[in-house]
């Protein structure tokens, strides 16, 4: 069943995503995250933090800058490769991959061909756009966001937003792994934006021209590069699973032939969900890049990249492992897999892990002062605790429990007349519906 839409719905009615300036009329491919997509977001990345740079001995942070110099993108190989074939609807105005449109006409595969070749087919079989409109000539859309940078037309200069986060890693690997005294293997982690030109735009918060990356480039010697990718392409499952509270069985890993390959991979796997459409999505590519980037910014540049063992005297170009996951299509994936319908009662069942609130604390009545006194105090007590704690006092308690399991709250705490004569709450769990008695001092042992 495609809950596509009623996720979408959902989102937006709940605050977890809304469209991007919504009273202009919305900007394509845009959105920004509400309170509890906010929250959810945080959670992730707090969890891929943890897990891929603070439980690692050899692997550190990075916060790099968005703007690189220029000469950045010419040696990473965006400038020339970073481009896809554009052909526009000439009444409408909506610009398609022509590539996608022979593929999805012809029913065949266009990774090999140039661009000459594709115009070719798209006159020979008179290709229309998908509104049956003529098409324009196909013309190359690079995918890099460009900028000018300075206060005056004439000091303006032509820049790039960043198209790949990675790119920061490898300026900065030298002063890394000097300021930090490291030596292969090790790895540069960061978590940030990343801009591109997508000339379709489509599947909600899957594809946007704005999005962030969790992304790690584990530096190796060229001769344990494939040891390495192996480690960490069951490291990154393994986290979907145990950490975001993901199924096995939604994962594949898809290699892609060399053929397809990104320009500077040597080798690529990507790392695939399965949506409640039976739509693959890729989550990430996972990518062994060999020495390319390393190779080229020393060669544009003039500065050394290769690593000496001053114990050996060995010396080599560091072959870079890849592991860059999209944190939006991880929370699409996310909500995807969570959402549930039970009869009319719709429920998020998200890991605790990764769920907006952690608890949900209701006063049974809000006109009645201890009531609401006493819920106060254990909001106060849980708070203080680490928990985040949603509070809700509008409604009657069954309505509040099904907004509670929309979002995902996986614990309710009802305070009632009962907690004020004896100290005990009712708690209820979220999948089963469950409630249960406990007293005040048990609640942070019984969450």
């Amino acid at each position: 069943m495609d809950n596509t839409q009623k996720i979408i719905s959902l989102c937006k009615r709940r605050g977890f995503v809304f469209p991007s300036s919504e009273i202009y009329g919305g900007f394509s491919s845009t959105y920004d995250y509400g309170p509890l997509g906010a929250q959810m977001l945080k959670n992730i990345k707090n969890s891929w933090w943890k897990a891929f740079v603070e439980s690692k001995t050899d692997v550190v942070g990075l916060d790099g800058a968005i703007f690189c110099h220029p000469k950045t993108w010419e040696a990473s190989g965006h400038v020339a490769s970073f481009n896809d074939p554009l052909v526009e609807d000439k009444k409408t105005h909506i610009r398609y991959r022509a590539d996608h449109l022979i593929e999805e006409v012809l029913k065949i595969d266009t990774s090999k061909m140039s661009f000459e070749e594709m115009q070719k087919l798209l006159d020979d079989n008179n290709i229309k756009s998908p509104s049956g409109n003529e098409l324009t000539k196909l013309k190359s859309f690079n995918l890099l966001v460009s900028a000018e940078l300075g206060s005056t037309d004439e000091t303006k200069q032509k820049a790039y937003l960043r198209g790949e986060t990675c790119q920061v890693i490898f300026l900065q690997y030298l002063n890394v792994m000097q300021s930090m005294r490291l030596r292969p293997p090790f790895g540069i982690a960061q978590i940030g934006k990343a801009f591109r030109n997508e000339i379709t735009t489509k599947d909600f918060i899957y594809r946007m021209r704005e999005f962030t990356q969790m992304e790690l480039e584990y530096f190796v010697d060229p001769k344990k590069g494939e040891k390495w990718y192996e480690y960490w392409k069951e490291f990154m499952l393994n986290w979907f699973v145990t950490e975001l509270g993901m199924p096995k069985d939604k994962f594949r890993y898809r290699e892609i032939p060399k053929e397809e390959m990104s320009h500077y991979a040597k080798i690529q796997n990507d790392f695939e969900f399965e949506s409640s459409s039976g739509k693959w999505f890729e989550l990430s590519p996972l990518n062994h890049r060999g020495d390319y980037d390393l190779s080229r910014h020393q060669e544009f540049s003039g500065v050394n990249f290769k690593y000496k063992d001053q114990e050996s005297g060995k010396e080599f170009m560091p072959n870079v492992i890849e592991i860059s996951i999209g944190i939006d299509r991880t929370l699409y994936a996310l909500l995807d897999n969570a959402y549930f319908e039970d009869g009319d009662r719709v429920v998020l069942k998200l890991d605790p892990k990764v769920a907006p609130y952690d608890v949900a604390v209701f006063p049974l009545v809000k006109n009645k002062p201890e009531v609401v006194a006493k819920a106060k105090e254990v909001y106060g007590d849980l708070v203080e605790a680490g928990f985040v704690v949603a509070w809700d006092d509008r409604a009657n308690v069954g309505k509040r429990y099904y907004s509670q399991d929309e979002i995902g709250t996986p614990k309710c705490i009802t305070i009632d007349y009962q907690t004020l004569e004896d100290g005990t709450v009712t708690i209820r769990d979220r999948d089963t519906t469950k409630q249960i008695r406990v007293k005040i001092e048990e609640i942070k042992n019984e969450l």
